[in-house]
């Protein structure tokens, strides 16, 4: 396996996305994750968001990433495709970022669905607007080569029911899911049993644990958090992860394990790398 990051951990520090490149050099990490922007922001353009722009060129972009001996494990295209405007917005913008992808060597991208459930749409009218726009997804980025990943993050994903359904959208290598420690369990699920049943299709897995407070407050009511502003191993998911890891380790899982928590400008997100680098080796799983 691998370890990675998502530059969200840097959303509250208002880092850039190469001051994320010289962090994960600095931590010897050699996976980054960060967001899509379809256009160009202020905050983006004045160093202070740590995601990138899709105008930003994406050669040299790969170019300066190849100097930090860091590379994508994943981009975020996760625009909720559930509601009457994924067609309209999210599709565009997936199919915008396949191209850009490519061309920065990077092969998997997230999507996801929204967080409630769909205004003005039944259930099955969602899963069926979902349907015909993975299909459309799919038929490119098999062309591309580039795995599109359901991210585990909302009111349809976090549904182990739906997201099986979901993941038979298409029949192809190239759709595949992104797990979610955090999401699964924020949602009332248990992360482990909702792993074991789709270990097959993960590619990508996003590790986030869960501090007692908020499990607390608002679990079984929410269905994805943002970022977890508590570190690896010092939540009430702590054990879930562990064993998660086990379950990914005995089906042969060899992709990226990217963090997601609140970086607190360097040591919480620490804290969480030697946890989970730790938690790897006690449990004998190799990293590369």
């Amino acid at each position: 396996m691998y370890i990675g990051f998502h530059t969200d951990a840097f959303n509250s520090s208002y880092w850039n996305f190469e001051r994320c490149l010289q962090w994960a050099q600095q931590n010897d990490v050699h996976f980054i994750e960060c967001g899509l922007i379809d256009g160009v922001s202020w905050i983006h353009g004045l160093g202070y968001q740590p995601h990138v722009a899709m105008q930003e060129d994406p050669v040299l972009l790969r170019k300066k990433m190849d100097r930090y001996g860091v590379r994508f494990s994943q981009v975020d295209a996760a625009y909720p495709l559930s509601g009457k405007d994924g067609p309209l917005y999210g599709v565009p913008y997936v199919l915008r970022s396949l191209q850009w992808a490519k061309l920065t060597g990077c092969d998997r991208i997230a999507t996801t669905d929204g967080l409630k459930k769909p205004e003005g749409l039944t259930d099955t009218e969602a899963m069926e607007l979902m349907r015909r726009s993975y299909q459309q997804i799919v038929e490119v980025a098999e062309a591309y080569e580039i795995i599109i990943n359901i991210e585990v993050h909302g009111y349809f994903t976090t549904d182990p029911d739906r997201v099986a359904e979901m993941l038979d959208f298409v029949d192809s290598p190239f759709l595949r899911l992104n797990m979610d420690t955090g999401n699964t369990f924020i949602a009332g699920r248990d992360p482990v049993d909702f792993l074991r049943r789709q270990v097959h299709r993960v590619s990508h897995v996003h590790v986030k644990d869960v501090s007692q407070s908020l499990a607390a407050a608002v679990r079984g009511e929410e269905t994805g958090i943002a970022v977890s502003h508590c570190a690896l191993g010092d939540g009430v998911n702590a054990a879930n992860i562990r064993e998660c890891l086990q379950i990914l380790d005995q089906h042969q899982f060899n992709g990226v394990l990217s963090m997601e928590c609140e970086g607190q400008g360097g040591p919480m997100i620490e804290q969480s790398l030697a946890w989970l680098r730790r938690t790897l080796d006690e449990l004998n799983i190799p990293v590369n």
